[in-house]
């Protein structure tokens, strides 16, 4: 038995490019980094006494900064290479990130928040086209799925020790997570090869007279993409809305609220790589997808159980969240390369990271202020109802393709 479930993870892990490895090594550091972003919002009403609109507007700022980051974190990416973009985007979201910790000043904090996501974000289109570039064939999707799991490895650690660290000192949390951020930069620089000399000079002549299509031009990837911000809008909240519930409403302290949301990566750390071992390339991406979808849904559902054991009530909320988002997120990041190419492969990363970015800013202010206004419930009921729409969506799309 115990041979099995050996050899089961062995070949899971099996078959990755030695550059995917080191990209998702330096994942694991930079996620770590991730800690404060879903404390935030406690930050602004818990430490320095805001009302829960700042939060709000806070978190909205945090996605404006991540448009403007996306946007030109992909076009840099074609431009200079994603080892560059993603060392200089490490570094200085970093540096920022302390600096946030020493300011009180709430007009300040909104102009270094534009300023830190801008960064932050610009980082994930350079990593996304990487993971592309280096990924071994037929393994694209477990090549997301390894990355993804360096990624929730270092957001649950990140999750665990920001917990901890809020409950002694929230500015020390911030410079926690700028010099984790900082180190993520410097161990690209160390263990990312640079890009052959030349590569990209050759890239630029072979565009030269071709129609490289951008992807605002592919009508499918466009439905795609807004198909899939509004389920990141519904996703991010969970991360930026519901901790506040937690402390709020089911008054569960903020060590507490780290570890459950800590639960989410290392489930994913334990189950992910080999899920999709099982099921890559057997059903479209969008099979799984719309699957993913309808259990994001579920896990909102448990919200609006009574919390007698808000603990466990919690937990098993964020079980069905990781489920759904197991399915969802690697086949959502296989559809999106798949349709590009290497000339083209930084604009389409921008593009869906172009989407998570608009749901920083639509989702937790639409969110912070629905909840204000008419209650948690309320809006629990209208994420599950957006939630349906979207797998109607995909599911429409799917058979379109078909």
């Amino acid at each position: 038995m115990l041979k099995k479930i050996y050899t089961t993870y062995k070949n899971s892990f099996s078959g990755l490019s030695k550059q995917t490895w080191l990209l998702s090594t330096v994942m694991l550091i930079n996620r770590s980094s991730s800690m404060a972003v879903p404390f935030m919002s406690l930050y602004m009403t818990q430490y320095l006494h805001r009302p829960p609109s700042d939060a709000g507007l806070i978190i909205t700022l945090f996605g404006a900064g991540s448009i403007a980051g996306a946007t030109a974190g992909g076009k840099l990416t074609d431009v200079i290479g994603f080892r560059a973009v993603q060392i200089i985007a490490a570094i200085t979201g970093g540096v920022f990130f302390i600096l946030y910790s020493t300011i009180t000043h709430f007009h300040s904090l909104c102009l270094l928040t534009l300023v830190i996501s801008f960064f932050s974000e610009a980082f994930r289109p350079a990593n996304f086209a990487a993971i592309a570039t280096y990924a071994k064939e037929g393994t694209l999707t477990r090549s997301y799925s390894l990355n993804r799991l360096a990624t929730n490895m270092g957001f649950a650690v990140g999750s665990a020790i920001g917990g901890i660290v809020a409950s002694f000192s929230y500015p020390l949390l911030f410079v926690v997570d700028g010099s984790v951020s900082v180190l993520s930069g410097v161990a690209i620089l160390i263990l990312l090869p640079a890009t052959v000399k030349g590569a990209r000079k050759a890239v630029a002549e072979k565009i030269k007279g071709m129609n490289v299509q951008k992807p605002w031009e592919d009508i499918l990837f466009v439905k795609f993409l807004l198909l899939t911000t509004m389920m990141t809008t519904c996703f991010y909240l969970m991360f930026r809305v519901v901790p506040l519930f937690y402390k709020e409403v089911w008054h569960i302290n903020e060590m507490e609220i780290g570890l459950i949301l800590g639960t989410n990566g290392l489930i994913i750390a334990l189950f992910e790589m080999v899920m999709i071992n099982k099921i890559e390339n057997k059903r479209s991406p969008i099979h799984y997808i719309v699957k993913g979808v309808l259990f994001i849904g579920l896990a909102y559902l448990m919200l609006l159980v009574p919390g007698i054991t808000p603990v466990l009530v919690a937990i098993l909320s964020v079980i069905l969240f990781t489920i759904g988002e197991m399915f969802a997120l690697p086949f959502i990041n296989t559809f999106v390369m798949k349709r590009s190419n290497e000339f083209n492969r930084g604009q389409y990363a921008a593009g869906y990271t172009l989407s998570w970015s608009v749901s920083q800013v639509i989702g937790p202010s639409a969110g912070f202020f629905l909840a204000e206004r008419y209650g948690y419930n309320w809006l629990w009921v209208m994420l599950i109802v957006l939630l349906l729409l979207c797998a109607s969506g995909f599911k429409m799309l799917r058979d379109k393709m078909n």
